[in-house]
């Protein structure tokens, strides 16, 4: 059997969570599923810190093309080559292709929906094409969440609930450790800039949904009353787009600390040296973050919202969404509290072990083959 995948994604600079998806789920084809062949295609070159196998069912492919590599070069090689499978892992699917071919379309998110003003509108108005044309037209979907299945139930009524399947994210359990030496630390801080002491986190893309204002509101009203005395907030990410009124709150305050990119080998180091990792976000898919943190003993607390306490369940703290007060007095609840981060510290640990990216993908390439 021949199953062609989209990894055009993999070529991007900016790595995210549907990248580290991607990434983590063709780790594990290979291991799992030796007969058929996995024809993996992509444009240009895969971002260095992208990697994953190749195994000898793995059949690498680079199309070059200028403009619409989806619906262009890709297209006609799947109305080519017939591939008995497609699995296109972001959102969208070629419009033309061969009518033998079985189509899988993952869906991440539906934010682009629920929170329009957020999105530049060139890519509103691609991701809203694409998306409602996927949906409607592949033989099967995954959400990566229920929350996200909901989602997809809600806005595209006539939806059948059987043509979805949930299958949640892992995370990368030989990358994300609760140890890391303290030579490993000390090189971690000089290279961001980090303090010595325990400091506040938030990872991930500075963009709007993320809610990273909300954060800083929080901090610095927790700056003002004295509570958090000399600790510093870290906000590491690369841009992604609308960040500007960010990054400027972020530049006037000397206790706000910005990585900028990270590298990905370095995020385990950066989630274990805080005292509590924060996601203000307004909504997630899954919230690949959470997970991370809580697989290095970092206590995490995360707007109630979406996906947030469907993936945390009670092992972090959850607060209402959309509200800075409701976070600054989740923040004071944790910070200096030894016996609360312990408690959390473990039962994160412990909830991390049900998200692994080889479950992941073996019940992808199940719900693939089925």
């Amino acid at each position: 059997m021949k199953i062609a995948i989209s990894a055009a994604d993999l070529d991007h600079k900016r790595i995210d969570g549907t990248r580290i998806y991607i990434q983590n789920v063709l780790k594990n084809f290979g291991l799992l599923d030796t007969e058929d062949q996995f024809l993996i295609y992509h444009e240009n070159e895969f971002n260095p810190e992208l990697k994953f196998p190749v195994f000898d069912n793995y059949k690498i492919i680079k199309l070059k093309f200028p403009f619409y590599w989806t619906q262009t070069r890709f297209a006609w090689e799947m109305r080519k080559t017939k591939p008995d499978i497609l699995w296109m892992p972001m959102h969208s699917l070629p419009l033309l292709r061969s009518k033998n071919t079985k189509t899988i379309v993952t869906i991440h998110d539906l934010a682009f929906k629920l929170f329009p003003d957020h999105f530049p509108k060139k890519d509103l108005r691609r991701l809203n094409f694409f998306t409602d044309y996927a949906v409607r037209n592949a033989d099967k979907l995954i959400a990566v969440s229920n929350s996200t299945k909901n989602d997809l139930l809600k806005i595209y009524p006539g939806l059948r609930e059987e043509k979805i399947r949930v299958i949640y994210h892992g995370y990368d359990k030989d990358l994300f450790s609760r140890n890391v030496s303290e030579e490993r630390m000390e090189k971690i801080r000089a290279k961001y800039k980090l303090p010595a002491d325990k400091y506040i986190i938030y990872a991930g893309a500075l963009q709007p949904r993320k809610n990273i204002q909300a954060l800083i509101d929080a901090f610095e009203s927790l700056q003002r009353d004295g509570s958090v005395k000399e600790k510093k907030l870290v906000i590491a990410g690369d841009l992604g787009w609308m960040y500007e009124e960010t990054m400027k709150r972020i530049k006037n305050n000397p206790k706000i600390i910005s990585t900028g990119k990270y590298e990905t080998a370095d995020l385990p180091a950066l989630l274990w040296g805080a005292e509590v990792f924060v996601l203000p976000s307004l909504y997630e898919g899954f919230g690949i973050p959470v997970l991370e943190a809580m697989a290095c003993g970092t206590p995490v607390v995360a707007a109630d919202n979406s996906s947030l306490g469907e993936i945390i369940g009670g092992n972090g703290i959850l607060y209402k969404p959309n509200n800075a007060i409701e976070l600054e007095k989740s923040l004071r609840e944790i910070l200096g509290n030894n016996n609360l981060q312990k408690q959390l510290a473990e039962k994160g640990l412990k909830r991390a072990e049900d998200f692994l990216w080889e479950k992941c993908a073996r019940e992808t390439l199940e719900w693939l083959k089925s």
